[in-house]
């Protein structure tokens, strides 16, 4: 047994390589102490969680989450942004060559419509080629939508208001693309917080996706995503570099337990464990595993964060060889059948809503999408999102029928057939997307709080808690290393 004990300088540990761990590294290497000790505790064998660039027919291709939103909530660059600048990336942002993107209705795909909040309307008109909505019910009764403490599925409130259509069409597609997840099931105040707090104010539910999205607003002609030329796993790399921490991988984290000032952590196999003392401790790990190791420390606060469920996907990418993209545009009606291998120019991808019957949810088209990624052969790059929430026995088929059935379904919406890939890659990620119930955010209020008094030197960050996306996470990270500064009381002058 390798007992490493405390000595000398502060030692923080962060458990979980992925984006969130690294910014929270990063932000504690930028404000403590320069001879802070922070390791990164990393189970694989390799850093980054859900974000991985790989390699397709020769091509940079993104085998997880494949861009970031450029603006926060509340106003300026998003957290994903500013990481980026902090690392020395700022030239390598790249933003959308085209951006519009296609619903499959009835097995053809339709234009997105305009101006909806994740799919919620703010103007009926706006959405009456896809979906008819239910405008008789979304009346003013001359009182919020919610009260105070309301928090309803997303489905519930948008059906009750707007009618089936809109949910089926427009809201559950929308939150698959994101969450893999369900309108019925997913919360509000998790899911669209912009449009909880709006619906606690107004009295109708398109009055409150108007006020919702005017709170947020964007400068015209700013681009909405951004992603890294080269791969968002340089991102990773330069946040693990700029925070200049010790990286442990395969490294896993098999018990945390506390001890008088600070934290004990049992690292590795169980015949030759290897026992590691901190001052504290970030833990960035999905709601499982993290629920697993609070369970040493807080049975009540294991069982809050236990309970939250994931969803199951796998990502399949095709490379398909030319002709080269389409110079037609998407026509403002469905498309008609093309040539051979022709994809719409200024497609960059559709959702498919789960009544469509078809095994995908989402395809993206990274060739027409990223400038960047073009190739001079005419070479398409695409990729289809397979799986939602209590559909992963749909997983369950082979990499190859995966393949099959995503280029045959792609070729049926987009009327034409495709020819036959020149590479594929079916990367699967189980238990990969946070499944926010109603509750969710009040759950994880009280399993923070119940820390902070207790074991203040213990900090919960990542999308288990506080949301999906880059900008999210990273934002997580560094709040709950500024968490950890604080309860700490040194930082850099």
């Amino acid at each position: 047994m390798n007992d490493t004990t405390r000595a000398g300088a502060l030692r923080v540990a962060v458990v979980g390589g992925g984006i969130t761990g690294l910014a929270a590294a990063l932000r504690l290497r930028d404000r403590l102490p320069a001879d802070t000790e922070i390791t990164v505790y990393e189970q694989s064998g390799a850093l980054g969680g859900k974000l991985r660039t790989g390699s397709l027919a020769g091509a940079t291709v993104e085998f997880g989450a494949e861009a970031f939103l450029t603006r926060d909530p509340a106003g300026g660059d998003s957290a994903a942004v500013a990481l980026a600048r902090r690392v020395g990336l700022a030239d390598a942002l790249v933003n959308p060559a085209v951006g519009r993107a296609a619903l499959a209705i009835g097995g053809e795909l339709r234009p997105m419509p305009p101006g909806t909040l994740v799919g919620v309307p703010g103007d009926l008109a706006a959405v009456a080629a896809v979906a008819r909505p239910a405008a008789e019910r979304d009346t003013d009764g001359g009182r919020p939508l919610l009260g105070p403490d309301e928090d309803p599925t997303v489905g519930e409130l948008v059906r009750r208001r707007l009618g089936d259509e809109v949910v089926d069409r427009l809201v559950d597609p929308m939150l698959g693309g994101v969450y893999a997840g369900r309108a019925d099931e997913l919360s509000l105040a998790a899911t669209m917080p912009g449009l909880a707090r709006a619906a606690r104010t107004e009295s109708t539910l398109t009055g409150a996706v108007r006020a919702a999205m005017a709170a947020a607003p964007r400068p015209a002609g700013t681009p909405v995503f951004a992603t890294v030329s080269g791969g968002v796993s340089r991102l990773v790399a330069a946040a693990a570099e700029a925070a200049r921490a010790e990286i442990r991988l395969n490294a896993a984290v098999r018990e945390l337990l506390p001890v008088p000032g600070g934290w004990r952590l049992v690292i590795g196999p169980t015949r030759e464990p290897e026992l590691v003392e901190v001052d504290a401790v970030v833990l960035a790990l999905p709601a499982r595993p993290a629920a697993r190791l609070l369970g040493a420390v807080d049975v009540a606060v294991g069982a809050l964060v236990g309970r939250l469920d994931y969803a199951s996907v796998a990502l399949v990418s095709l490379a398909l060889p030319g002709p080269p993209v389409a110079a037609d545009p998407l026509p403002d009606a469905v498309p008609s059948p093309g040539a051979r291998g022709v994809v719409p120019a200024d497609l960059s991808g559709f959702l498919v809503p789960a009544s469509e019957g078809t095994l995908i949810k989402a395809a993206t088209f990274f060739t027409s999408k990223w400038a960047h990624l073009r190739r001079p052969d005419g070479t398409v790059l695409l990729r289809a999102s397979v799986g939602r929430y209590g559909e992963e026995h749909l997983l369950q088929r082979a990499d190859d029928e995966l393949v099959t059935a995503v280029h045959r379904e792609v070729s049926e919406l987009l009327g034409a057939g495709l020819p036959e890939p020149v590479g594929s890659h079916v990367q699967r990620w189980g238990g990969a997307l946070p499944q926010y119930t109603p509750g969710h955010l009040d759950r994880v209020a009280a399993a923070r709080s119940a820390l902070r008094t207790a074991h203040p030197t213990l900090a919960l960050a990542g999308a288990g808690y506080d949301g999906v996306g880059i900008p999210v996470c990273v934002r997580s990270g560094e709040t709950a290393a500024e968490e950890i500064i604080k309860v700490l009381g040194v930082s850099r002058a």
